[in-house]
């Protein structure tokens, strides 16, 4: 007796013609089969209560999960997180930024009482400290806010349910449905959207979640977002309906973020990450009460201190290398100038200009940081500042500088697509240990955003 050997490439080429005979959605019967299996089994062998409380939850995700509902009220509830972030955040930002000022000036006069040369003790106190006291300021009431109230919905188990809900549009991209969660963590910051990829456990989907978090606006991008969306699209509207045309702005900038997300996660998933999406069985668990103690500890030490930290070492150099720039003057003219003029070919082809460009370039370590810089540039001062008013910033950047809409749009749309920050590239380094797919990471979000301001700004000249 004889026994045939088969072919592996025959047994693997019968197993390809098999899985498309039963659809794209095997996996999905396969997994309803062995629920309704258990369900089975289940019924036959336990008796159950009157289960008041699982009659709750299933009354609840009936809604929270609905195909007409579910997605709604998933926007609505990231919407009041993010007003209550932004409006909760706005006076502890500013007493912060008083008191770094304060001690800023306070120190700096006592090294002066001391003698300490003037170059050192301004490199020391208005380049290094101040721009540690900006991001600071920027970054730790928003964060602070934010974390919280998002480990609030983690803990009382509603975050599965943003992941059951997000779930068709992912996997249709090629990629994960849990990538909703990590992309709603980057909202607070990216370097902790990215940590929370370990939760997928493909390693292909996870690191298309990697690869794609930066189009999500973290938190240091939103003060640049909702400036501009206060100074030019809000004037464009009555008073009495300025700040919702404004908050309406921000809030599809933050849908584009959305889409460029898919589209990536897509366009990877087809090409240098091809691959099937893996079999999402997600149980959705029961609602409980959250746990302050537990809350508190993961939100305000494991979130917001942690990548504040890294933030922090970061942004040290990006005040010494404003500071630097400002104050060392070349036939006249200081760096920060001579740079500038030299990135202006490039930031007008794009519809900005060089100082923005520059100031993207500064802001690498922290995005916190953008518009202090451009304003010290425009403004020709020898250190980061920082005007509160809005009238006064319209003032220089329409009636000084000839800002027109095209610039605010670009930038938002810069803002929003741009390089990651280098506590993000740091954390895809960490998360990935590959030179490869961090050069990817930090390049893949910068090549989308010149495309895309190029083409707007062509458009736009074309047109007018």
């Amino acid at each position: 007796m004889t026994t045939k050997v088969l072919d592996p490439r025959e047994v693997l080429l019968r197993a390809d013609h098999l899985r498309r005979e039963m659809g794209d959605d095997f996996r999905d019967r396969i997994v309803s089969s062995l629920y309704a299996d258990a369900q089975r089994i289940a019924d036959r062998s336990v008796q159950i209560g009157t289960g008041q409380k699982w009659d709750w939850d299933q009354k609840i995700d009936r809604i929270v999960t609905s195909p007409v509902f579910g997605l709604p009220i998933m926007l609505g509830i990231l919407a009041l997180i993010f007003w209550i972030t932004i409006i909760g955040a706005n006076y502890p930002s500013q007493m912060l930024a008083e008191f770094f000022f304060v001690v800023e000036a306070r120190a700096a006069e006592l090294f002066i009482a001391w003698g300490v040369p003037a170059l050192l003790t301004g490199f020391i106190w208005n380049g290094v400290f101040r721009g540690l006291a900006w991001v600071v300021s920027v970054m730790l009431p928003p964060m602070a806010i934010f974390f919280p109230m998002f480990t609030v919905l983690e803990d009382l188990g509603y975050l599965p349910r943003v992941a059951f809900n997000m779930d068709w549009l992912f996997r249709n991209a090629g990629a994960h449905g849990k990538q909703a969660l990590t992309m709603a963590m980057g909202f607070g910051c990216n370097a902790a959207g990215i940590t929370a990829t370990r939760v997928i456990d493909s390693p292909r989907e996870r690191l298309i979640a990697i690869l794609t978090n930066n189009f999500v606006p973290c938190n240091g991008r939103f003060p640049t977002l909702i400036m501009l969306a206060t100074i030019f699209v809000a004037a464009a509207f009555p008073p009495a309906f300025a700040s919702l045309a404004a908050a309406g702005a921000v809030v599809g900038v933050v849908l584009i973020g959305v889409g460029f997300t898919l589209l990536s996660s897509w366009l990877l998933a087809r090409t240098v990450l091809q691959g099937e999406a893996s079999a999402f069985t997600l149980e959705l668990p029961p609602y409980r009460r959250p746990s302050i103690l537990r809350i508190l500890y993961t939100s305000l030490i494991d979130r917001t201190i942690f990548v504040l930290w890294r933030a922090i070492l970061t942004a040290a150099p990006a005040g010494a290398a404003i500071w630097v720039l400002a104050n060392i003057d070349w036939n006249g003219v200081s760096l920060a100038q001579h740079s500038a003029n030299f990135l202006q070919p490039l930031g007008y082809a794009i519809g900005l200009d060089g100082v923005i460009l520059l100031a993207y370039v500064i802001a690498i370590p922290a995005n916190e940081i953008v518009v202090p810089t451009m304003l010290m540039v425009y403004m020709g001062v020898s250190a980061m500042s920082d005007i509160t008013s809005y009238d006064k910033i319209r003032t220089l950047l329409i009636d000084e500088q000839g800002w027109t809409m095209l610039t605010a749009v670009n930038l938002m749309l810069f803002s929003l697509l741009h390089n990651p920050c280098a506590t993000t590239i740091i954390t895809i380094w960490k998360e990935t240990r590959s030179a490869k797919w961090t050069t990817i990471g930090a390049l893949m979000p910068l090549v989308f955003a010149f495309a895309v301001t190029f083409a707007v700004a062509t458009a736009v000249r074309a047109l007018w």
